[in-house]
């Protein structure tokens, strides 16, 4: 087993359980109808055989087998509380990219003023950074399984691995042993914390192990909130278990939470807090689910949401996604609430918590009969408390889809596209009447919206060019627009700036942290790959669906203010030549004091904010 653990589980045998995909139904209609506004009704087991009776009857009350479904999203703010700094007259320095002020998320980077914490492949590097002169790297941890993420508070370094573990030999006599639809791996999740109290030295404090797969992870100050997913095998369901420092802790039947009206459970969401100053100070508690997609936490809920879907007696297909509000306080974990509302979220910016109130975005797909797809998109207001819909905006931009999504206090900016990018500003400051109040048509559309300021956004995605035939247009280089909108009813595209051709890439398309933003500054930095076509490849005329050749990668740094727009500083690349290397692929930028360091698997380098001329390199081997 894993680390050597004696796992002991307490199997439950069940007649079946189907395998399911979690995706968006691409082969049905779609019910149009608003469905009733539900609030599920939450309750715990009291015994074991009542979760085994419970999980039998929705199995064998199911009348047709579950359809697979596809993802149509794109696949996966302020910033993030400051680490507390070694000496009170350390530099200023960048944190981590988040969605909500205080609560911290999991990167591959951290830096806490002085030094800077990079996991790449196995290993967690820690480096003494400041200043650049002395770089070092000061020790390297190195880890069983794939690195997720970290944590870095005071003197304490938290880090999440995946491991897959083998149930039974692949092989036998020469032979395949496996049997069909028998899940033959497990998943574990883990979470290390570690004293900082010497960096070249890091001592193993504590070391959590949850069954299942990594969903996510949140920080508020001294606790950490780990969200896995673990299904269900074939044949047999167990209790949810989790390791403390090598004792095993099973989560009883009264801490998981179910409702009567889930439709098809796969398995458990289990949500751990852990004490990051005792980690044996550990609990966890479970949510009988499907599998969950994607969280929102504020600082005092966590939300878990997954899609599903359901038959109507008209013979359509139902897509909703369900909602369960966790309330957290330190260790005490409580399934407050459960709600649903019709179609799929994006990601995490769909959501968001304010005064009260949750809102959400979502997509409804659904398929003509001539066997095309289409779109409309809905907002939904709930109470946070009953997770009750108390507003709704729906059948928004008819035909397109959400692409990126943020919300601003009473305000939801939303980007759709198809043929071109509509911005929609959306007035949320009365909850029971949600609406839109401007709308601004432009080419292209926005992947991630970041606020600057009360005023402004900046929106990041590609260029696009509509096509000659076809409702649909081509994306082309990455565009990075600056929005005011500081008249809600007329936003406006103030300026805008092109990288590359088609084929040109970020990581912030995806991952929110690879983004480097500073109002204090007027600093932007994202790392890219730039693709440039040959026109001589073209004699006759660059085609709009021509991908261009990747000629540069690195961090682009901008200065970025209303009066003057977006302005290319300078480039900093971590390849020498032409020679484009993935070792060297910038992934992360930071900044401590006037310095900024680009991060690559390959190399650390330190360069001037100011004029960007190089000081130093950390070569990582």
């Amino acid at each position: 087993m894993v680390n050597n653990m004696q796992w002991k589980y307490r199997a439950l045998t069940v007649a079946a359980i189907a395998s399911v995909s979690l995706m968006i139904i691409s082969s049905l209609p779609l019910n149009t109808q608003t469905p009733q506004n539900i609030s599920l009704i939450l309750k715990t087991f009291g015994s074991i055989s009542d979760l085994e009776s419970f999980i039998n009857s929705k199995i064998a009350s199911e009348k047709q087998s579950y359809p697979y479904r596809h993802t149509l999203s794109i696949p996966k703010t302020a910033f993030s509380t400051r680490a507390e700094a070694e000496s009170l007259n350390a530099p200023d320095f960048s944190t981590t990219n988040i969605q909500v002020e205080g609560v911290d998320e999991a990167d591959i980077v951290k830096t806490d003023g002085q030094r800077i914490f990079f996991a790449s492949g196995k290993y967690v590097y820690i480096v003494e950074a400041y200043p650049p002169e002395n770089m070092k790297v000061l020790s390297k941890i190195q880890l069983d399984g794939y690195i997720l993420g970290l944590f870095i508070r005071g003197n304490r370094l938290i880090v999440f691995t995946q491991v897959e573990e083998w149930l039974e030999d692949k092989f036998e006599g020469g032979q395949a042993t496996i049997k069909p639809a028998i899940i033959s791996f497990k998943t574990y999740t883990f979470a290390r914390i570690y004293s900082l109290a010497e960096f070249e030295e890091p001592m193993l404090l504590g070391n959590i192990t949850v069954d299942g797969w990594y969903i996510d992870s949140r920080m508020i100050e001294n606790y950490v909130y780990l969200v896995s997913m673990q299904t269900f095998t074939s044949n047999e369901i167990v209790l949810p278990s989790l390791s403390v420092n090598g004792g095993l802790r099973e989560v009883s039947p009264d801490k998981i939470y179910y409702s009567e009206a889930i439709e098809k459970p796969i398995g458990y969401t289990i949500i751990t807090a852990i004490n990051i100053l005792n980690p044996e100070l550990t609990a966890a508690k479970a949510v009988l689910t499907g599998s969950v997609s994607c969280i929102y936490m504020s600082m005092s809920n966590l939300y878990a949401v997954f899609p599903t879907f359901q038959s109507t007696s008209s013979g359509y297909w139902q897509e909703k996604t369900e909602i369960y509000r966790i309330a957290v306080n330190e260790l005490n974990i409580t399934c407050e609430a459960g709600g649903e509302v019709p179609g799929a979220i994006l990601n995490q910016f769909s959501m968001d918590e304010y005064e009260g109130y949750f809102r959400i975005a979502t997509t409804v797909s659904s398929l003509s009969p001539r066997g095309e797809v289409t779109w409309k998109n809905n907002l939904y207001v709930l109470n946070a408390t009953t997770l009750k819909i108390v507003g709704r905006l729906e059948g928004l931009a008819l035909g397109e889809r959400i692409y990126s999504a943020r919300f601003m206090g009473s305000r939801c900016h939303l980007v759709t596209f198809k043929k071109v990018d509509p911005l929609f500003t959306i007035n949320l400051s009365d909850p029971a009447n949600p609406h839109v109040l401007g709308e601004l048509k432009i080419p292209g559309y926005s992947d991630y919206l970041h606020p600057f300021g009360e005023n402004y956004l900046i929106g990041i995605g590609k260029e696009a060019v509509p096509a000659e035939e076809g409702d649909f247009a081509w994306y082309q280089g990455l565009k990075i627009s600056l929005f005011n909108i500081s008249d809600i009813e007329s936003p406006a595209e103030v300026d805008k700036i092109i990288i590359g051709d088609r084929g040109t890439d970020s990581p912030v398309l995806r991952d929110h942290h690879a983004l480097l933003f500073s109002k204090a500054r007027n600093l932007l930095v994202i790392p890219i790959t730039e693709a440039r076509l040959s026109t001589e490849e073209y004699p006759e005329g660059v085609p709009p669906w021509a991908y261009g050749r990747p000629v540069f990668q690195g961090a682009y740094v901008f200065h970025v203010s209303p009066e003057n727009g977006i302005d290319l500083r300078g480039r900093i690349t971590h390849n020498e030549g032409d020679v484009i290397a993935s070792i060297y692929e910038v992934k992360r930028a930071i900044y401590i004091g006037d310095i900024l360091y680009t991060i690559s698997d390959g190399k650390i380098k330190a360069n001037d904010l100011t004029s960007l001329s190089e000081i130093a390199e950390l070569p990582l081997g």
